[in-house]
């Protein structure tokens, strides 16, 4: 990434999330695609991930969030990839079969081109518990590492929230 001060956040978001999971005994899933599985990775890098994380999907094309997510394809279709509903369905799929407790998903643009209809910077988080799933949007500014270090960022934000849902205070 282009921006240290970034990474360092990033990873202090892994760690309280890393923390926070194990201390709540949940487990988490991703499904990521403009970030392509950097929360998947920063997770990962944090001591003690693999007594939370369970795994995640990158699903860059609409396929694979059809196809292995189980994103609907009229809502794909009807919406595109960068949407709210979709951000929704990504993470149930993650949560549904990495058979986690949270899934936390990734959708948008990151550029250097608009596309399906949205602007570079619009980017949608999902979130799923057992309560059900919900999202979060995103207008990111910077070049294509910037916003998807962003938007890794606010994933991390929004996993840690739902731990707080679920009991967990950072």
């Amino acid at each position: 990434m282009t921006n240290p001060h970034r990474t360092i956040n990033l990873h202090h978001l892994a760690e309280e999330a890393v923390t926070g999971a194990i201390g709540r005994g949940l487990t988490v899933a991703t499904a990521e695609s403009l970030t392509a599985g950097m929360v998947a990775a920063v997770l990962a890098d944090t001591p003690g991930a693999s007594g939370m994380l369970q795994g995640g999907v990158v699903s860059y094309q609409n396929s694979v969030k059809a196809d292995v997510l189980g994103v609907p394809r009229e809502l794909l279709d009807s919406v595109g990839a960068v949407d709210g509903k979709v951000a929704e369905a990504m993470a149930e799929g993650a949560r549904r079969i990495c058979g986690a407790d949270v899934g936390v998903s990734t959708t948008g643009v990151a550029g250097p081109e608009p596309h399906g209809g949205k602007d570079v910077g619009a980017v949608y988080i999902g979130v799923a518990t057992a309560g059900g799933a919900t999202s979060f949007g995103y207008s990111f500014e910077g070049n294509r590492p910037e916003i998807r270090g962003q938007a890794c960022a606010a994933a991390l934000e929004r996993l840690l929230e739902a731990l707080a849902s679920q009991g967990y205070r950072a």
